[in-house]
């Protein structure tokens, strides 16, 4: 299964306990509609202001192609990642047009781990 992690920023403190409050209960259509694009599983961790989102999809999911139909499913999912967005903006570093930004895989013990092929 496909895992990509993200991650962005949110504005202030303000935007912080927003986004904490509206996260803990979202709304039903949203949730319904990412997993008819393809979305597994998604998991939101804070450290202060910086988010990072762990993403497990179905094979063959284009973030850009299934994110544009979940904000058109339905009215409310779009209205709802308009409220998002005025929480968020782009982590340091992030490309230019880029809120959830893909981060890059460095290490994993695994990997490290396993041994060589002959």
């Amino acid at each position: 299964m496909p895992v990509s992690i993200l991650t962005l920023d949110l504005k202030d403190a303000r935007a912080v306990r927003a986004y904490r409050k509206h996260h803990a209960a979202v709304w039903p259509e949203v949730l319904r509609s990412l997993r008819r694009v393809g979305v597994k599983d998604m998991e939101i961790f804070a450290l202060g202001r910086r988010l990072v989102m762990l993403l497990e999809t179905r094979e063959g999911f284009d973030p850009n192609r299934d994110f544009a139909r979940h904000r058109a499913a339905n009215p409310r999912c779009a209205e709802w990642e308009d409220l998002m967005k005025t929480y968020q903006q782009p982590a340091p570093g992030a490309p230019r047009g880029t809120l959830w930004a893909p981060m890059e895989h460095v290490f994993s013990l695994r990997r490290q781990l396993r041994p060589p092929r002959r």
